[in-house]
């Protein structure tokens, strides 16, 4: 009586990439979670802040002899709520999904640039561009980086026409001053992709390792069984 064939069902290469793609799926799938659970924190936050600011900075306004509140207290209000409502719903109910982390990396960008708005074009609050991009790269995905960096420069270049002020401090900024803003960020988002391109790539690298190793212990298990039941055969006979 002869072995029964090793590996009948999958050969031992397939048996590697397939066990390679599960855990390369579990983990990413953990890490988004994770991340899509911090920006939820995040939007809270930031839309407190805002509001915080909004006070501190100019909470009245004058309409003749009337002091009434800043329209800067209702922006970071009305649209900062409208800002975070979206993806907050997104990660309640749509936890780990695509479009999840997409809006978030849209609307991430827009509270940014609201917070620049808020404070007057300061230039350390453009630092929170560079933050939020360092966190959205928690995501290890090159499309949610390049959606944030198109966000930005397509806000300060509509900006930088429309409302100067509200993105660079100064009323008569050079047309191409969006160029230079773009620039840095698209430069910070090269280096986070080839980051996490090469984290990635590592961990690839370790689950098909592990995979190796269990498709190997498996192989080896499959040839025991197959010898200890020729073995139970050729002592029935």
């Amino acid at each position: 009586m002869s072995a029964e064939p090793i590996d009948n069902d999958l050969d031992i290469a397939e048996k590697i990439a397939h066990r390679a793609q599960q855990r390369d799926e579990r983990y990413t799938q953990r890490v988004i979670t994770m991340a899509d659970k911090l920006f939820a924190a995040v939007f809270i936050a930031e839309w407190l802040f805002g509001i915080a600011i909004s006070i501190i900075w100019s909470p009245y306004t004058w309409a003749g002899k009337t002091r009434i509140v800043n329209l800067h207290i209702w922006l970071a209000i009305g649209l900062g709520a409208a800002i975070v409502s979206m993806p907050l719903a997104l990660i309640w109910k749509k936890s780990g999904a695509t479009v999840t982390r997409y809006t978030v990396a849209f609307a991430q960008m827009l509270f940014s640039a609201l917070l620049i708005h808020l404070s007057g074009g300061r230039i350390e609050t453009h630092f929170h561009v560079f933050g939020s991009l360092a966190l959205l790269g928690f995501y290890f995905d090159w499309k949610v980086m390049i959606i944030a960096a198109a966000t930005v420069a397509l806000d300060h270049f509509v900006r930088g026409l429309l409302y100067p002020e509200s993105v660079y401090g100064i009323a008569n900024p050079e047309w191409w001053r969006f160029l230079e803003h773009a620039f840095w960020v698209v430069l910070f988002v090269a280096a986070i992709i080839g980051f996490c391109t090469f984290i990635k790539r590592l961990r690839n690298e370790d689950a098909e390792e592990t995979g190796f190793i269990e498709a190997t212990l498996e192989r080896e298990r499959r040839k025991s069984a197959a010898l200890e039941r020729e073995l139970a055969a050729s002592k029935g006979t």
